[in-house]
C-alpha cells in the first residue's frame, strides 16, 4: 500500500510538472489586448456597415481560431488538475500549493483572455453574430462565442475564481518561496503578470452579477478558505464540454488502439519512422485541418538506437511509464515518451523513410536536439525555439537525404500539416507507408492495402495510376 501511494504521489507530481509546461506554452500564444487594435478597428467598421468584409472576416477568424485552440488546451490543464485538488486528501501542503498555482494561473489567463474577446463583441451585435457562426474550414461549431461569454459570466464559476484569488492573496508568500526557481519560476512569473488583472476582473464581474445570491454563496463558503478545497476547479467537465465533439463516441469509451495493437505496431517499426495519428474525439480536431492532425517521431528502444549508432539521450523531462521510444511535441512540450503513451489513441499511420541507416541516425540526432522545447501554439515555422508536432518532423528530415518539405500558408501562417507530410512523403517517394490502423479495419494493415486505405481516409492530393494502382 505504501509503495502504491508513493507511486500515486509521483504520478501527481509529474502530472503537475507537465501541466506547468503546457501553461507556459499557452501563456504566450493567446491574443493580447495590445495586439487586437486592427480587429477593434475592423469591428467598429463592420458594426457601422452592418457586415464584415472578406478581409476583415479573415483577420477576425484567424485570431478567434487561435484563441479557441489555446483555450481548449488550457481548459484541459484546469480539468486535469481540478480533481486532484478536490478529491486527493493525501496531498501534502506543499504539493497542494504547486498544484493550486498551476491551476489558478491557468484559470486567471482564461478569464483575462476571454474578457478580450467579450470586449470586442459585447456592444457590437454584428461582431457577436460573426463569432457565433460555424466555420467548416476550422471545425468551429455554431454558438461557440456564446459559450465563451456564458462561461465568463457564470455566477457560480466566477465566484469560485474569486475564492481562489482570495486564497492566493492569503498564501502569496508561501507560493513565492515555493515557486521562485528553475522548475516553477515561469508559473510564478505568470501569476505576477496576472495579478494586476485580478481586481479589475473582480470589479467587472461584480458590476454585472452582484446580488443577494452571490453574497449568500460568499457567506456560506467563507469559512472554507483555510481548508482550500479550491471550488474553482470543480468543473466536472462542464467548462470544457462546449468545446468537445459530442456523439463521436460513447462517453467513457476506450481508445481503439489496444495494448495488443501497440505491441504489434512496435514489432513493425524502425527508428526514424514517422507516426501520423488521430484521436476520434480530440478537442484539437476542431482546430487542425484534415482527418490526420498529429505527428510524432519513433526513435526506437535503446537496443535499436545503439544498433543504429545513436546514443547519449538527453535527460528525460518526465517519467514515461515504459520504454522511451518516441519523441513527440504535445501541449506539454517536445518530450521523450513511451510508445504506449503516444499510441493511446484511435488511428495511426507509420511512414518509413527511404534513407540509409546513416541518414536515419542523423535524423534522430537532429530531432533529439529539440528535446525539452515548449510547444508552439502559434504554428510559426519560421522559429525553432518552440515546435508544434509537425514542426519537429519538418526540422528532423527537411534537407536530409534529398527530403524537401514544402510549407503552405494557412490562416496567415506558413506551416506544414500532418496531411501535407503524408502527401509530400508519398509523392516524392522519400517515405513509404509501412502500416495503418484504425481506418475501415480493426487490424493493422500493411503494404498496398495500407496505402489504399490511407489515401481514401482523407482529401489526399496524391494521384494514383488507374492501370496498376501505383503512385
Amino acid at each position: 500500500m505504501a509503495q502504491s501511494m508513493g507511486e500515486e504521489m509521483s504520478n501527481i507530481r509529474e502530472m503537475v510538472r507537465a501541466a506547468a509546461r503546457s501553461l507556459t506554452s499557452c501563456a504566450t500564444a493567446f491574443p493580447r489586448r495590445e495586439n487586437l487594435e486592427q480587429e477593434r478597428i475592423d469591428a467598429s467598421a463592420a458594426q457601422l456597415r452592418g457586415y464584415y468584409n472578406p478581409d476583415e472576416d479573415e483577420r477576425l477568424r484567424n485570431v478567434y481560431t487561435r484563441y479557441l485552440s489555446v483555450r481548449a488546451a488550457l481548459w484541459e490543464t484546469v480539468e486535469t488538475l481540478g480533481p486532484i485538488l478536490e478529491e486527493d486528501d493525501e496531498l501534502d501542503w506543499e504539493q497542494r500549493l504547486y498544484t493550486f498555482a498551476v491551476a489558478f494561473a491557468s484559470a486567471a489567463i482564461l478569464v483575462r483572455t476571454a474578457s478580450y474577446m467579450v470586449e470586442l463583441a459585447k456592444d457590437r451585435p454584428v461582431v457577436w453574430k460573426k463569432l457565433d457562426e460555424g466555420e467548416q474550414r476550422y471545425g468551429i461549431p455554431r454558438k461557440s462565442f456564446t459559450h465563451v461569454y456564458e462561461s465568463l459570466s457564470s455566477t457560480k464559476r466566477m465566484w469560485r475564481y474569486h475564492e481562489s484569488w482570495r486564497f492566493y492573496e492569503l498564501h502569496k508568500s508561501d507560493l513565492a518561496s515555493l515557486l521562485v526557481g528553475a522548475e516553477y519560476g515561469a508559473v510564478w512569473k505568470i501569476l505576477e503578470e496576472e495579478e494586476p488583472h485580478f481586481e479589475s476582473r473582480r470589479r467587472d464581474y461584480l458590476r454585472r452579477r452582484l446580488d443577494f445570491g452571490l453574497f449568500d454563496f460568499q457567506r456560506r463558503h467563507r469559512s472554507g478558505y483555510q481548508k482550500v478545497m479550491f471550488h474553482l476547479f470543480k468543473l466536472g467537465g462542464s467548462a470544457i464540454a462546449d468545446m468537445k465533439q459530442p456523439f463521436v463516441k460513447p462517453v467513457g469509451a476506450p481508445k481503439r488502439v489496444t495494448k495488443e495493437v501497440c505491441e504489434r505496431a512496435a514489432e513493425l517499426m524502425q527508428p526514424g519512422d514517422i507516426l501520423v495519428t488521430r484521436h476520434d474525439d480530440a478537442l484539437s480536431n476542431l482546430f487542425l485541418p484534415g482527418f490526420w492532425p498529429h505527428a510524432a517521431l519513433y526513435i526506437g528502444d535503446e537496443e535499436e538506437r545503439v544498433a543504429l549508432g545513436v546514443s547519449g539521450l538527453p535527460k528525460l523531462c518526465r517519467q514515461t511509464g515504459g520504454k522511451v521510444c518516441v519523441l513527440e511535441s504535445k501541449k506539454d512540450g517536445v518530450l521523450l515518451r513511451a510508445l504506449e503513451e503516444t499510441l493511446e489513441l484511435d488511428a495511426f499511420v507509420v511512414l518509413r523513410p527511404n534513407l540509409s541507416e546513416e541518414d536515419r541516425a542523423k535524423a534522430i540526432a537532429r530531432a533529439l536536439e529539440h528535446e525539452g522545447k515548449l510547444y508552439d501554439f502559434l504554428f510559426d515555422f519560421r522559429q525553432s525555439d518552440r515546435l508544434a508536432c509537425t514542426g519537429l518532423i519538418y526540422r528532423t528530415y527537411h534537407g536530409l537525404g534529398g527530403v524537401e518539405f514544402q510549407l503552405h500558408e494557412r490562416a496567415g501562417r506558413v506551416c506544414l500539416s500532418a496531411e501535407d507530410i503524408l502527401d509530400q512523403s508519398l509523392v516524392t517517394r522519400k517515405f513509404t507507408v509501412q502500416a495503418l490502423y484504425g481506418v475501415g479495419s480493426d487490424e493493422i494493415l500493411t503494404g498496398e492495402n495500407a496505402l489504399q486505405k490511407l489515401l481514401a481516409s482523407y482529401d489526399s492530393q496524391v494521384e494514383m495510376s488507374a492501370s496498376d494502382g501505383t503512385l
